[in-house]
Formats: structure tokens, sequence, C-alpha cells
């Protein structure tokens, strides 16, 4: 007989998440290949734009592991949408990903009314999609060799 519990514990997902990764790589060879390598460990990857006084006109976040980049979130503030500083962060990070990282590959998420165009002319091609997440909207999964 087994107890469920529903209640955020940060000890407990700790916990999950490593017995989970020993999990892994002990059934995968091609994540016990990446011990001890630089792309062993997640590495936060931020870009900022900032204006003539210092304030964020843009800024990407995201991360590299296993020699991927995973872009997470950019954003562009309305006012230098359409001056190309979206296409510079992203450059950016990838040129940072592929330099400074040894990755090879990037990956992202966005939604339909977001910027999956922009990111196909940035060179990014469609591996998947999501319908109706969340409900009206489709999330698409893209990928770029880098």
């Amino acid at each position: 007989m087994f107890r469920l519990e529903t209640e955020v514990d940060k000890k407990r997902r700790t916990l999950l998440s490593g017995r989970l990764r020993d999990d892994n790589r002990a059934a995968s060879p091609a994540l016990r290949a990446l011990l001890s390598t630089s792309a062993e460990h997640e590495t936060p990857l931020e870009v900022w734009a900032l204006d003539e006084h210092g304030a964020i006109a843009g800024g990407l976040t995201g991360r590299t592991w296993a020699y991927w980049l995973h872009v997470d979130l950019l954003w562009v503030d309305a006012r230098h949408r359409g001056s190309g500083l979206g296409s510079q962060l992203l450059a950016e990070a990838e040129r940072v990903a592929r330099t400074e990282r040894a990755c090879t590959r990037s990956r992202l998420e966005t939604w339909d009314f977001q910027a999956p165009d922009f990111y196909r002319k940035q060179g990014y091609e469609e591996i998947g999609r999501v319908e109706d997440y969340p409900p009206g909207v489709t999330e698409f999964i893209l990928v770029k060799q880098l």
C-alpha cells in the first residue's frame, strides 16, 4: 500500500532528480559518455542588449547541455522590434554555444502567436508541434544545426 502526496517538496525533488539521473546513466551509454566532458553539466547562457541608458532592450536566456543550446526565453522591447536585435541576440547565443561550449545543435519552443516564422528565418526547422497547448494555442518545437 502506498500513500500519495501532492505537496511541493524541494528535498524530495532533488532526491528524485538524482535517482532518475543515475538510472538514466546506467541505462544509456550515450549519457555515460558525457561524464567528465564539458557537456556533462547544464550551464546557463544569457545574452543581454542594453540601451544607451543601461535599460534592457532585449535579452535571451538559455542553457547548454550535451552539446546542445536550449533557448528558453528571447524577448525584444516593442520599440526595438524589427531592428534586427532579436537576430543579434540569437546569433550571439549560438556563437557562444558553438565556439565556447562545443555545441553542435540548438533547440527551442515557441507558440504560434510568438515567433515561429522569425526562428525559421534564422535557420530553425520544425520537428514537432503540440496542438492546444495551452488551449487554443499551438506550440512549435524547432531545431537548428550550429
